[in-house]
């Protein structure tokens, strides 16, 4: 790998974007494609392919043999509310490869006692995210039934692109939860976007099948999430 394509590369990882480098394997000559950059062709559908299973493959297009060495963000999830809820997800989600945080200002919650050896933080989400930004590589799940500790968070993950927002809630409290999010400027498109009530419809009533059920709705997501591209595809 050549120091250029080893810099972008380092570059695309500390700015949590998806990358590939295709190498040719007849002359070894690589170059970095970004999400989001345009590719036309075989070689774009590859792409196109490659960045949304995150596999690194072969390719044969127009005589030549490439090889995708995909480079994807490390999925995660951000959880708003550090409840029973948020205890089963925390343990399953390191089994599905998602890493995870608990933001929560409530300390009677957000203990370390509760939450051994989970990444908790007893802030507010308007402080939290500041320092530690939501990204298209991010689920946002908000459980506390608390609209002045889910809300900004829900809004954020919606302005960022947050490839899941999920939300905690009846129909009923969805309803003015939408309300208060058009108030903060979130458009009908956007608000359309969440998963409320949350996680898959699977007839979950404990925390932890709640839980299950979310982190199934993250998945799915993730693997039909929109790529930040204007790649063309052929479709």
């Amino acid at each position: 790998m050549d120091v250029q394509a080893l810099k972008a590369l380092n570059a695309a990882r500390q700015a949590r974007r998806a990358a590939i480098l295709v190498t040719d394997l007849g002359d070894g000559d690589g170059r970095v494609i970004l999400e989001g950059d345009k590719v036309d062709g075989l070689l774009g559908e590859s792409v196109h392919a490659a960045l949304r299973t995150g596999k690194s493959s072969t390719l044969e297009a127009e005589g030549r043999s490439y090889f995708l060495n995909v480079h994807l963000p490390p999925p995660r999830i951000v959880v708003i509310g550090a409840v029973h809820i948020s205890q089963a997800l925390a343990r399953m989600a390191p089994v599905a490869g998602y890493d995870l945080t608990i933001i929560d200002p409530r300390t009677a919650f957000a203990t370390g006692e509760r939450f051994e050896g989970v990444d908790l933080v007893a802030d507010w989400p308007e402080d939290v995210l500041k320092k530690r930004p939501l990204d298209a590589y991010t689920a946002l799940a908000a459980v506390t039934h608390d609209p002045k500790i889910d809300d900004y968070a829900i809004s954020e993950a919606l302005r960022t692109g947050c490839f899941y927002v999920g939300a905690l809630g009846s129909r009923k409290t969805h309803a003015k939860r939408v309300e208060r999010l058009k108030e903060m400027g979130r458009s009908g498109e956007e608000i359309a976007r969440i998963a409320a009530p949350i996680g898959l419809d699977i007839g979950a009533s404990t925390p932890a099948e709640i839980a299950l059920a979310t982190l199934a709705q993250i998945v799915q997501a993730f693997r039909r999430r929109d790529l930040v591209s204007d790649l063309v595809t052929g479709e």
